[in-house]
């Protein structure tokens, strides 16, 4: 049977659809109903793949609806189809358009049908999402306290408080969280048993990392974001870089490795190697990064605790 591609384009009110061959396009609403309709042409039509944006939030219905009724459904970075779009030169942006780019990007570069995060898993990111939003209000709160005048201080300093005791109260909810779930509680209990491993690495990576342990240290790498990219060109040799990936997952992970160079020893004598051998401290700390969140992959597809002694963490190669 012939293989056919789906591209969904989704707004609020509206989900567009377009599939290849066939050019055929159609539209159903975004709400429990239009879904209900797309995922039952969606069983007839039984296509290969099919590709949606995430749009902010938009799309979780529609992709939860998908991923019940085990269709191949992927949700992809928007950066990836514009750029896609430019490449091929469809310059012009429409939600049809933009639903035929999408079947078009689902046919030529067929992405990987990775893990989608379940009800619960939902809930525990949209947890962690919020905790850091008022980890940042906190930061922009104690900035204008710092040259508040006399009149607005007291307001200021109520609202930290206030923020403080939030934060607290996400911290025991999100542990509440993971503790409800005996899957969860065992890969928090395998994460934390690393030296510099806390609750908040732990709960962004189970939040917003369910590939966790099932992809290999090249892959892992890169949807993070802490994967060295080349940029060359001609005779130009760039510099590598670390871009795009999961960056509030890379910021958990960044304030853990400040952590481990200090008290994880398999870390510690990777950091001491490279600076050792001239490498910058940034560079440096990107590659600690790298081997943390390797190590940690590794311990979530075994389902092992750390151990120090163990050979296979020792020999995980990794490079700047």
């Amino acid at each position: 049977m012939a293989e056919s591609f789906v591209g969904i384009d989704v707004s609020k009110a509206r989900l567009d659809v377009s599939a290849r061959p066939s050019s055929e396009r159609w539209s159903v609403p975004n709400n429990e109903r239009g879904i209900a309709d797309l995922v039952d042409r969606m069983l007839k039509v039984g296509p290969s793949l099919i590709v949606l944006e995430a749009t902010g939030g938009f799309e979780l219905a529609c992709v939860g609806a998908l991923a019940a009724a085990a269709a191949p459904v992927v949700v992809i970075n928007p950066r990836q189809v514009r750029d896609f779009a430019k490449a091929t030169g469809r310059l012009a942006k429409t939600d049809a358009i933009d639903a035929e780019v999408l079947a078009q990007f689902a046919e030529a570069v067929r992405p990987e049908v990775r893990v989608l995060p379940d009800e619960t898993t939902e809930e525990l990111k949209a947890l962690v999402a919020r905790r850091r939003q008022i980890v940042e209000m906190l930061g922009v709160e104690g900035n204008r306290l710092l040259s508040a005048r006399p009149r607005v201080r007291p307001d200021i300093e109520a609202h930290i408080a206030w923020l403080k005791k939030r934060l607290g109260d996400f911290d025991r909810e999100l542990e509440a969280c993971i503790r409800s779930s005996s899957v969860w509680r065992e890969k928090e209990n395998v994460l934390r048993s690393a030296p510099g491993v806390g609750p908040v690495l732990t709960t962004s990576l189970l939040a917003n990392v369910p590939e966790l342990g099932s992809l290999n240290r090249k892959q892992i790498a890169a949807l993070v974001g802490v994967a060295p990219l080349n940029r060359d060109s001609g005779t130009l040799k760039g510099r590598r870089t670390v871009w795009g990936g999961r960056a509030s997952v890379r910021a958990a992970l960044y304030m853990a490795t400040l952590v481990a160079v200090r008290h994880n020893p398999v870390i510690k004598q990777f950091y001491v190697r490279l600076t050792s051998a001239g490498k910058p401290h940034k560079v440096a700390m990107v590659a600690c990064m790298r081997k943390l969140l390797t190590i940690l992959n590794l311990m979530i597809r075994d389902g092992k605790r750390w151990q120090f002694s163990d050979a296979p963490l020792l020999d995980i190669k990794d490079s700047c």
